[in-house]
């Protein structure tokens, strides 16, 4: 008599792709308000890393904010947008 192993077919998770929110520099904002609405608009940062955030845009230009499920990449970077920020976003490669 003999015993077969049944193998279960392998089901891989693939994690869903993840997008980077990109802070643009303006001229038009004080930094203020722009550290003020990344805190109000990314609940997971702190006022030291939206200070960060901001600089990092004003000196080069660009800053990463956030990256994370692209769905709440387009909400973040919409609500930024909205409070008159530039923002954008693009997959995280």
């Amino acid at each position: 008599m003999s015993v077969e192993t049944l193998s279960k077919p392998s089901t891989t998770r693939k994690l869903a792709p993840r997008y980077r929110v990109l802070l643009h520099n303006d001229d038009f904002n004080t930094m203020e308000y722009v550290v003020q609405t990344l805190i109000q608009t990314v609940p997971s940062l702190t006022q030291p890393q939206a200070v960060d955030i901001m600089m990092e845009a004003h000196t080069n230009g660009l800053a990463l904010v956030i990256t994370c499920a692209q769905e709440h990449a387009e909400f973040y970077s919409e609500t930024l947008n909205l409070h008159g920020l530039t923002s954008t976003i693009e997959p995280d490669e």
